[in-house]
């Protein structure tokens, strides 16, 4: 019978193996934007700090607490007004071709038009749950057109214009919101949680930002990837999420790594001015999420997120930026306004004014503000607004009609997917699960599932 040698031995003898490296003088080591270099430790008559933990803070004899009150609120980056004028009249111009304009309007306005009557299709018990995205379809619509289609993106839960401009379709979005079996999830997931392999979308998750360090995770693993293939174009994530999960500790853990890894993400904050119940003035009091990204050692914009075009240039240039050099993260701050409630299990009447919302619903959304830029260069009147409402509403009513018709996803499902095969407890409880149903028909009619009780023994799809 062999012996095993003890863990530290083992250390020991394979380090006692190795020459031992000259001494060298004692250095202190700091990360910026993923380059490894030295400084020397503090000098004398130095004025500035050299201590690991603050590089290049100079020092003072003056005791002076910084005060937010006393520095600027971040400016909010804009290149259309409230009435769809571009802002600086000498700027370059947009570049963005009148195709792409017309096909980034016609995606908010998909979404604008098929979350009322998913809203309402849930008042009447015929969904269970949904969000819509009234306020902020520019900014999911806007970012996503920035990107490519080989990049990956990690959603929170009001990111349908994400999916419609990445080519998500009005079946993939009934099947999912229905649950039926030609839902992706095979009705595992809650409505609104959509995800795409193919359009390399992950599934959404309903607890709140732990999206945020596994986009951290997956920049890296691109990055990786790059620097093991570097002819091939780099890829970037980019990640969405509210500035009520700002508040969760994964937001804080996922902009750290990001940043001393220098990860090649795109962190995405929607500030729509609630979480839930929750107004901006109960949840922090620094200045919006911005400042914490530059807390962060990442680099940051603050963008008006009624304004499209704003939105857009923002992400082009924070994909720019993620992927130059050694690559690294960005965060984009995006001011908006929930019109909507959270969802279709809150009621926002009990925590703001009705005002209020018709207010922004009047004065400022972002479809409006695009329409009113189309119409001023003539690439959008009101008879193509209607004949497009229409057109539009009849393909939404289709696949809802098809999608509610088709059966539920067969018994099988609850047992398949977590194991590469079944067990012999699952295959006992499939047995047990069966008999059940044989016995008691009427308690248990399962004629809308696929296959009905021979479904539990049909292999997955």
């Amino acid at each position: 019978m062999s012996t095993r040698t003890p863990a530290r031995r083992v250390l020991s003898s394979c380090l006692a193996t190795r020459p031992r490296p000259k001494r060298r003088p004692r250095v202190c080591l700091q990360v910026t934007s993923g380059v490894r270099w030295n400084s020397v430790k503090q000098q004398p008559g130095s004025d500035f700090v050299h201590f690991p933990g603050a590089v290049h803070s100079k020092f003072t004899t003056t005791l002076n607490f910084t005060s937010p009150s006393e520095k600027n609120a971040m400016p909010t980056y804009r290149i259309l007004d409230q009435s769809g004028q571009i802002v600086d009249k000498s700027r370059e111009p947009l570049n963005l071709s009148d195709s792409e304009i017309l096909k980034m309007y016609k995606d908010m306005l998909t979404v604008s038009i098929l979350d009322p009557i998913m809203f309402q299709a849930q008042r009447q018990g015929r969904l269970s749950f949904y969000m819509v995205s009234a306020g902020e379809e520019g900014i999911a619509v806007g970012s996503a057109a920035a990107l490519r289609k080989e990049d990956v993106i990690f959603a929170q839960y009001r990111e349908t214009g994400v999916f419609q401009q990445r080519g998500f379709r009005l079946d993939e979005f009934m099947n999912q919101l229905f649950a039926n079996r030609l839902d992706n999830g095979l009705g595992r997931n809650m409505p609104v949680h959509y995800g795409s392999k193919d359009l390399n979308i992950h599934t959404i998750s309903s607890p709140l930002a732990t999206q945020l360090p596994q986009a951290a995770g997956a920049a890296y693993a691109l990055k990786m990837e790059h620097l093991q293939n570097p002819s091939e174009e780099p890829r970037v994530v980019c990640c969405y999420f509210g500035e009520g999960a700002a508040s969760e500790g994964d937001f804080h853990a996922a902009l750290n790594i990001a940043a001393t890894r220098s990860c090649p993400v795109i962190f995405l904050c929607r500030n729509n001015g609630y979480a839930i119940s929750t107004p901006t003035l109960e949840q922090y009091r620094g200045d919006g999420i911005a400042s914490r990204g530059v807390g962060y050692g990442i680099d940051t914009i603050r963008v008006d997120g009624n304004d499209i075009f704003a939105v857009h240039e923002a992400t082009a240039r924070a994909r720019k930026l993620a992927t130059e050099g050694s690559m690294r993260p960005v965060l984009i701050e995006a001011m908006s306004y929930r019109v909507s409630h959270h969802s279709t299990s809150d009621d926002s009447s009990k925590y703001r004014e009705l005002r209020e919302v018709e207010s922004w619903k009047r004065r400022d959304n972002p479809i409006t503000r695009l329409r009113k830029y189309m119409e001023g260069k003539g690439l959008w009147n009101e008879e193509l607004e209607k004949k497009e409402q229409e057109t539009v509403k009849k393909a939404v009513l289709k696949a809802f009609n098809a999608a509610e018709r088709e059966k539920r996803p067969a018994l099988r499902n609850l047992f398949d997917g977590v194991y590469e095969e079944m067990t012999e407890e699952l295959d006992s409880q499939i047995q047990e699960l069966a008999g059940i149903i044989e016995k008691y028909p009427n308690e248990y009619d399962v004629g809308d599932f696929e296959g009905g009780r021979e479904g539990l023994f049909k292999e997955k799809r």
